[in-house]
């Protein structure tokens, strides 16, 4: 199998990212495992997709270490070829748009465009790009049932703010319509005065402005869950799940920023959420997907990039990731056997 790992440019993955870690896995597993990132795409005279691509050196015995596996893969030893994109068996898209927002906007939509392009010469992308597209930025979320979700609102007008946080008591979390990784997130309170206005605004040169109920199950971190293929991913009895745990007094739980892990507890009020969830991930063709829980509600569906098996790893001891390989092999599998009888989205799910 020849897999293709899109990111957001191979010169900045880390090792510890859970791709590097999947497409070690891929490797190890006796596929070919190709990188390559957004802005390394042409799209050639003949309707076909290609990529400047790179993989690690074969050998005989496996990559036992993440640092070694990316270094391989970027050294002089490591393969490099302008390879077919929509001659992949899959191609994954493994980008974070948001990562590219600033220093390169113009790369924010690049792998979701071509890789729909891929699609329509039969190519197998997860996810589906066609929906990814319409994830670009936090309206996605908006689109699962409003019992799963926090109370929202989404504007740029400050009095319908302020207004907003009043009504949930004086407290209310705000971020960008568009980021991740915790990146420009909040806690506002009416005692925070003219610091207020200047949150605020300092989002609002961005664009829209995200404004939630605060949980106060938020004060214990959060909960990532990783779902594939419309259920919760479960290995050996474990789930690949981790709760974040925040640094100190910081709303955040993210690991980027500064968050500790720990052992996730899942039990009916997680996976209440994830049947909830089930029927749009699978509708929109979302193979893997990492749910953030907060007590008993989503505060993200992470459809792009979701990180954390590494961690899951560490708490639960169980390795996901050839788990997640092996599901691609079923699915090219399903390909080779029915062909362009059946479409992207369907198989991104089965």
């Amino acid at each position: 199998m020849r897999i293709g790992f899109v990111i957001n440019d191979i010169a900045t993955e880390i090792a510890e990212y859970t791709t590097v870690r999947l497409a070690r896995a891929a490797t190890n597993l006796g596929h070919e495992a190709w990188m390559m990132g957004v802005g390394d795409f042409a799209y050639d005279p003949d309707g076909s997709i290609h990529a400047r691509a790179r993989a690690a050196p074969e050998r005989d015995e496996p990559y036992d270490d993440q640092v070694e596996y990316l270094d391989a893969l970027r050294g002089k030893e490591g393969r490099s070829e302008r390879l077919c994109v929509d001659g992949l068996d899959v191609v994954l898209l493994r980008n974070d748009p948001a990562a590219d927002a600033d220093a390169r906007p113009w790369a924010q939509t690049c792998g979701v465009l071509f890789a729909q392009l891929a699609t329509r010469r039969g190519a197998i992308v997860l996810n589906d790009p066609a929906n990814l597209a319409n994830a670009l930025n936090k309206t996605y979320f908006q689109h699962f049932p409003e019992e799963v979700r926090p109370r929202t609102l989404i504007t740029r007008d400050t009095d319908e703010i302020r207004a907003f946080v009043a009504a949930e008591n004086g407290r209310a979390v705000v971020k960008p319509l568009q980021g991740s990784g915790g990146r420009g997130v909040f806690l506002l309170e009416d005692e925070d005065g003219a610091n207020v206005n200047q949150i605020i605004d300092a989002i609002r040169r961005d664009g829209y402005v995200v404004v939630q109920e605060y949980l106060e199950a938020a004060s214990q971190g959060d909960i990532r869950l990783f779902v594939m293929n419309g259920e919760a991913l479960r290995v050996e009895g474990e789930y690949a799940a981790i709760r974040r745990v925040n640094k100190g007094s910081d709303l955040r739980s993210n690991i980027s920023a500064g968050g500790s892990i720990a052992v996730a507890e899942i039990g009916e009020t997680e996976l209440r959420l994830v049947d909830m969830v089930r029927p749009k991930l699978i509708y929109d063709g979302m193979f893997l997907v990492g749910l953030d829980i907060v007590g008993d509600k989503l505060m993200e569906v992470n459809v792009f990039s979701p990180g954390g098996l590494g961690s899951a790893l560490m708490t639960t001891g169980v390795d996901f990731c050839a788990v997640v390989i092996e599901a691609l092999e079923r699915k090219v599998a399903f390909k080779a056997a029915y062909g362009s009888n059946i479409n992207n989205i369907a198989i991104a799910t089965l």
